[in-house]
C-alpha cells in the first residue's frame, strides 16, 4: 500500500472530524480553556460543542472540571497527555499523507 494512503488510513477518526479538530488544536495551544471562550472561537452552538467535548472526554483525549468562579459555573478544559500525543500523531499522519 502507498505510504500516502496509508498515512491517512492511519488518522485518528476521533480528532479528523472538523469540529473536535478545531477544539484539539485550540487546547493544544494553551494550558486550559473555559467553554465560553471554545464556544466563542469555534462558532458552534452550546449542545454542538457540548457534544464534541463529551466524545472527546470519552475518549480521554480532554479532561473537563466543572467549576465556580465566584458564584458562576465555569466549565474547564484541557488536553490529557494522551490527548496531546494523539493530536501530534494526527499532526504528523496528515503531513505523511500529504
Amino acid at each position: 500500500m502507498n505510504h500516502q494512503i496509508q498515512s491517512i488510513a492511519e488518522l485518528d477518526r476521533i480528532i479528523h472530524e472538523p469540529g473536535r479538530l478545531m477544539i484539539i488544536t485550540l487546547l493544544y495551544s494553551v494550558d486550559q480553556a473555559d467553554f465560553l471562550y471554545l464556544q466563542y472561537e469555534t462558532g458552534m452552538n452550546k449542545g454542538t460543542l457540548s457534544s464534541h467535548i463529551s466524545r472527546l472526554e470519552q475518549a480521554e483525549y480532554i479532561h473537563v472540571e466543572k467549576t465556580f468562579r465566584g458564584k458562576v459555573p465555569q466549565t474547564l478544559l484541557r488536553l490529557t497527555r494522551m490527548g496531546r500525543k494523539s493530536f501530534e500523531r494526527y499532526r504528523k499522519n496528515l503531513r505523511e499523507a500529504l
